[in-house]
């Protein structure tokens, strides 16, 4: 991977995680708990706790996709970044703009 495609990458990296981080703070707030003395009805109480539920979800997996995301930002001036782990091939420029936190191949993930 030449530096510009890195430069390039980078600025898509920070660029997600800045999404992401809104994203974060927007569904935070809507996986907060519900409280008891909230005047709704059984069964409005019933989607807002499966609500959050769902929230709280895709929570946990933005949260999993920012730590991939900036852990890739930290390496990718390392010599072994877009090298897959399993087979040691280079990762795809298509694999690494998509998903710039796989440390895999798309043969081995």
């Amino acid at each position: 991977m030449t530096n510009n495609e890195k430069d390039k990458l980078s600025i898509e990296i920070k660029k997600r995680l800045l999404k992401i981080e809104d994203h974060i703070i927007e569904l935070r707030e809507l996986s907060k708990p519900i409280e008891p003395d909230c005047a709704i009805g059984r069964v409005s109480r019933m989607d807002a706790i499966n609500n959050q539920s769902i929230n709280q979800a895709s929570l946990d997996k933005k949260i999993i996709q920012q730590e991939g995301l900036q852990a890739a930002l930290e390496n990718i001036n390392q010599d072994d970044f877009g090298i897959c782990l399993n087979c040691g091939a280079e990762i795809q420029m298509g694999r690494i703009l998509i998903m710039p936190e796989s440390r895999k191949c798309v043969n081995c993930s």
